[in-house]
């Protein structure tokens, strides 16, 4: 079996997902107060809590998602399967039990799977923000699902 991809176009305004656990939420926050004047020119959207907590803060129009534990994880893994989300800013604590770690560790292997930028801390946020890449157009090559079902369904006899 060969895995199919296609080419998907990134567009200069991101849609930028925003993610956080309890004892990351003040980091994430301040890291987004300090990049305010960047983020406002780019969708957010996030998971509830942390959603609410960055749009309240700083006056930026956040979409919020239900709680990651209530499914939020798993609304932003359809987004990015969709290609509609190019960032995902996941600020995860590797010191404390989740009780949703499936949902996370799904959202971080979506993310992967589909190509898009991923910061887990400050500095690769840091990064991925006043990377040139960031503030222009670019390609990406994703899984193509449509291809690859239609490659799996010729090659299942029944």
């Amino acid at each position: 079996m060969y895995i199919v991809k296609k080419t998907v176009h990134v567009n200069k305004r991101k849609n930028i997902a925003l993610v956080a656990h309890d004892f990351k939420k003040d980091e994430l926050l301040n890291w987004t107060l300090k990049h305010k004047d960047i983020l406002k020119n780019h969708n957010l959207m996030g998971t509830g809590t942390t959603a609410t907590i960055i749009s309240q803060h700083t006056g930026l129009e956040v979409e919020k998602f239900a709680s990651g534990p209530l499914g939020g994880d798993q609304q932003l893994g359809a987004k990015i399967s969709e290609s509609l989300i190019d960032v995902l800013i996941f600020f995860w604590d590797p010191l404390e039990t989740q009780p949703h770690d499936p949902d996370v560790k799904a959202l971080l292997r979506i993310s992967t799977l589909y190509n898009i930028a991923i910061a887990n801390c400050e500095t690769s946020a840091d990064y991925i923000i006043t990377s040139p890449m960031f503030s222009g157009e670019y390609d990406i090559e994703i899984i193509d699902n449509l291809a690859n079902i239609e490659n799996r369904a010729e090659q299942i006899k029944l």
